[in-house]
């Protein structure tokens, strides 16, 4: 049903204006602005822009602001259920004539070009659901943002090490940091800090799962797409630039986003390698999740 729908559509000279950005912002105001400055320099076209709140409180009243003056759509969300369920609820509201939804952390500028290449990427091949651009953090560097699915010995190895050997082959596997970094290639999973995905590969998998609160729903996301035979590509010729996660400037909430991520980890291990028969495996993980979670807690306090 979704190749079908995809075949007869991908053709369609009109089909990549139909385009959507979507954001959500949780108390975002210091850079949403830029962000939203940035979309016209990445594309001729005119997409629809929608910033979900999931602080809709109090001073988030500048959010509003800023998103009415960008000409983007205000989406206040009653309360902060994560950032895979506003960005569901996001898509919801989109026009049935939308195709194409890119999905981006506010904490981005788009640099020129780069969503009219992904589009152009994916709708070269309908088998490309996800396309993901080179993603720079504000020093230049390149964020390894299309990595492998993890698996038992890259996960282990990569929760254990990352952190005390930089440089473990389990961790450069996982991120692939072997690959040249300009080079177009299939991925697991692609960074939702930054991406294009096509809508209805996107609803046939309801969303984004929203049983994770932050972090892993876009290698959920990505598992569930490579499940389906579809591809995610990563399209090192568009960048953009991420300047970090704004939210969590203190030790406390530096803390609690560890916990966060190692939890939503362990969540993800556990549903790919489920059964009964897995139970040991699912207990080496958590074991090696928690001793990072704890490794990297601890540096962070000091």
């Amino acid at each position: 049903m979704i190749e079908s729908r995809m075949a007869t559509t991908h053709t369609s000279p009109s089909l990549i204006g139909r385009v959507a950005v979507v954001t959500v912002s949780y108390g975002s105001e210091d850079v949403l602005g830029p962000f939203l400055a940035s979309i016209p320099n990445g594309t001729a076209l005119s997409p629809l822009v929608i910033v979900a709140d999931n602080k809709a409180t109090g001073v988030s009243g500048r959010v509003a602001e800023l998103t009415v003056e960008a000409g983007a759509e205000y989406l206040p969300l009653p309360m902060n259920r994560g950032y895979g369920h506003a960005i569901n609820e996001a898509v919801k509201s989109l026009r049935p004539e939308v195709d194409w939804v890119v999905i981006s952390n506010p904490d981005v500028t788009v640099n020129p070009g780069s969503i009219d290449l992904l589009l152009a990427t994916a709708d070269a091949d309908w088998t490309i659901a996800a396309v993901g651009p080179r993603i720079l953090t504000s020093d230049g560097e390149v964020y390894p943002s299309a990595r492998t699915i993890p698996s038992l010995r890259s996960g282990i190895g990569h929760a254990i090490f990352a952190n005390l050997w930089p440089s473990n082959p389990w961790s450069r596997t996982y991120r692939k940091e072997t690959d040249a970094c300009l080079s177009q290639r299939d991925a697991g999973w692609l960074s939702g800090a930054f991406l294009v995905v096509r809508r209805s590969v996107f609803e046939a998998l309801g969303g984004f799962d929203e049983s994770y609160f932050m972090y892993f729903e876009d290698v959920d996301l990505g598992y569930r797409i490579g499940k389906l035979g579809l591809r995610n590509v990563y399209q090192p010729a568009a960048a953009v630039v991420h300047t970090g996660a704004h939210s969590t400037s203190t030790t406390d909430e530096s803390a609690r986003m560890i916990r966060a991520h190692h939890e939503s980890a362990q969540k993800f291990l556990s549903k790919k390698y489920s059964g009964p028969f897995l139970l040991p495996v699912r207990i080496a993980l958590a074991v090696g999740l928690g001793i990072r979670s704890r490794l990297e807690a601890g540096r962070r306090r000091r």
